[in-house]
């Protein structure tokens, strides 16, 4: 027995413009995006999965946006890292376990912006604060001539 999601992927194959764009509205409640027929089949399957199962985690979704935009690198504090940082004379040690919990201070914490926030006292990005977050160097493709 198929799953209800697989039978109306399918149906978007035989779907036109206008019921495409017609089903996009009613699933999403937003704009139809200007794309081609076969993009928009790709997007409502997309849609319809992620309704019907859960779609990208909160760290994905900002892990492709930042790839998106292209101007920061964020790297990940594994299990087992240690951070370091120096904040007016004192020095802050932030440990993530191997369990996954970030602790400082000797209390365990959600996240390192947590942590930035409670050692500086104003928002900080976590990341940028330890030293994790680096700005993106800018891709220049290689040309490369002939010689005739």
């Amino acid at each position: 027995m198929t799953h209800p999601v697989e039978a109306k992927i399918a149906a978007l194959a035989t779907m036109s413009s206008v019921q495409l764009r017609d089903e996009w509205r009613a699933l999403t409640r937003s704009p139809v995006p200007r794309v081609s027929p076969k993009m928009l089949r790709l997007a409502l399957a997309y849609e319809l999965q992620a309704q019907a199962f859960g779609g990208l985690s909160r760290a994905t979704q900002q892990k492709l946006d930042q790839l998106a935009r292209g101007m920061t690198r964020t790297a990940v504090a594994r299990p087992g890292t240690r951070l370091v940082r120096e904040w007016q004379g004192r020095a802050h040690i932030v440990t993530v376990g191997e369990d996954g919990v970030i602790r400082w201070d000797e209390r365990d914490w959600r996240s390192l912006s947590e942590v930035a926030r409670a050692i500086t006292g104003t928002r900080w990005s976590g990341p940028a604060f330890f030293g994790l977050k680096s700005k993106a160097v800018a891709k220049v493709p290689v040309v490369r001539r002939v010689a005739a």
